[in-house]
């Protein structure tokens, strides 16, 4: 059974202009309610980005949504769960910890018009703000030359175009939840100040990278714990890979500066490894770089949200 881009939510495309993340909890007041709202918007959600695409052709909206284990086990009880989907469960490394910040339902909205999310939210939320409550609502947006808020030029080191659905969309190794998708949310703030005092060849040791022309340095002009060494999968002498989309967000004013991590992934356990990966090799960037939550959220396929619409998804 072949993976069909059609069937796919966009978790392969990248992480937009003019960006929303959201993230809510159900109020777990009334379960019938709350998953009447669900499907109410399974069913509706698909209508909403068809007219937001007809009424602005031009924006590139993309849209992924997504539950978390929690929420699923509370939806759908009796429901199939899909193979890697678990609580994040905090990591612990010698000097920075992996936050878990639990969380029901996300949301990642992007177009380049910065209405055309806004106004897309908003039509999400007639159905399901009466049983939800929001944990964070970050507006990302996208930096200079693609660049991560630190400077760097952001997803290098993801998998090619062609390849990219290979690595973020789930295959028929979970058949029920083919054409699902795996995401990581990790909201990172950054202490530029200190960053910015770092000569560029700190910073590029840092990284692993030149800071201009984005080339990889030789391995011994790294840091041991360089980003792009302590935050590779190398499992089984075989480099995995991810989607990686490191959004910008900041308060200028209140001097609050920070990046919106998310990862879409086939494999959640990849992912996880990776961020394993970081927390016990303290990753140099993670000196600066301090993450205030962390979640794993399963992002259904276009299918897969129309059998919760029909409240028809394959039973245990």
């Amino acid at each position: 059974m072949p993976i069909d881009l059609r069937n796919v939510q966009d978790v392969y495309k990248d992480a937009g202009d003019n960006i929303i993340f959201a993230t809510m909890n159900l109020k777990r007041q009334d379960q019938a309610a709350e998953l009447a709202a669900i499907t109410d918007l399974a069913e509706h959600l698909p209508a909403f980005n068809n007219s937001m695409a007809i009424r602005y052709p031009d924006s590139g909206l993309a849209v992924a949504f997504g539950f978390s284990r929690q929420a699923w086990d509370y939806l759908f009880p009796t429901a199939q769960v899909p193979a890697e989907l678990e609580e994040f469960a905090p990591i612990v490394g010698p000097k920075h910890t992996a936050p878990a910040t639990p969380a029901d339902l996300f949301f990642h909205l992007r177009a380049r018009n910065s209405a055309v999310p806004y106004e897309l939210l908003s039509e999400i939320m007639t159905i399901i703000g009466d049983t939800t409550e929001t944990l964070d609502e970050t507006h990302g947006f996208r930096y200079f030359e693609g660049r991560a808020i630190i400077g760097f030029v952001d997803g290098t080191e993801n998998p090619s175009a062609l390849d990219t659905p290979e690595y973020a969309v789930i295959g028929d190794e979970d058949p029920t939840f083919i054409n699902g998708s795996y995401a990581f949310a990790q909201k990172y703030l950054h202490d530029m100040k200190a960053w910015d005092k770092l000569k560029v060849e700190q910073q590029e040791a840092a990284i692993g990278r030149k800071k201009f022309t984005d080339i990889e340095l030789a391995d011994e002009d790294k840091l041991k714990n360089a980003h792009n060494l302590a935050s590779q999968d190398n499992e089984g002498g075989i480099e995995h890979k991810i989607v990686r989309m490191n959004v910008p967000f900041a308060d200028a004013a209140k001097d609050v500066k920070g990046t919106y991590f998310i990862g879409y992934a086939r494999h959640w356990s990849v992912t996880k490894r990776m961020l394993n990966n970081m927390f016990s090799q303290s990753d140099r960037l993670l000196d600066f770089s301090t993450p205030i939550t962390g979640e794993v959220f399963f992002i259904p396929s276009k299918d897969t949200l129309a059998a919760i619409a029909d409240e028809d998804l394959p039973q245990k």
